[in-house]
């Protein structure tokens, strides 16, 4: 377990979410959020998809940085943000759900930078669980002017 930095973290995190444009415009919603840890989810729409109509690779990468990235955001304090400096995604699976389930949480937090993971996943008719992709991600800790 983690601990935040800013006790106020979830308050931060719900005010970052308004400003985020693009988060808004894919329609990311998010369910839960823990110091490390953040849940939620992505009700696919036609715009998501790619040709053969499966979750677009554009979406699964940009799903995984939002919930590493917000998970990662927990644990920095008021006056810091975070950036991410690398992003690497494993597509295991096509995403051929309507809705996925991500989560992403912080493995490693340190003063500079943050390791988080991230997954991208759907529940299939037979009620099991299919992963889609993971991600693994770095983020830099900026000091905010």
């Amino acid at each position: 377990m983690f601990q935040a930095k800013d006790p106020a973290f979830q308050s931060r995190i719900l005010s970052k979410m308004k400003e985020n444009h693009f988060m808004q415009f894919i329609n990311f919603q998010l369910d839960q959020l823990e110091a490390g840890c953040v849940w939620g989810h992505l009700n696919a729409q036609e715009h998501h998809l790619q040709q053969n109509n499966f979750l677009h690779g554009g979406v699964i990468a940009t799903l995984a940085d939002l919930a590493a990235g917000f998970a990662a955001f927990s644990l920095v304090d008021s006056k810091q943000t975070v950036v991410t400096s690398d992003l690497k995604i494993a597509y295991l699976n096509p995403g051929i759900g309507k809705l996925f389930q991500v989560k992403g949480w912080v493995i490693k937090s340190g003063q500079k930078l943050i390791f988080a993971e991230a997954e991208i996943s759907y529940t299939k008719a037979d009620g099991s669980i299919c992963l889609v992709a993971k991600g693994y991600c770095t983020f830099a800790v900026v000091e905010l002017p």
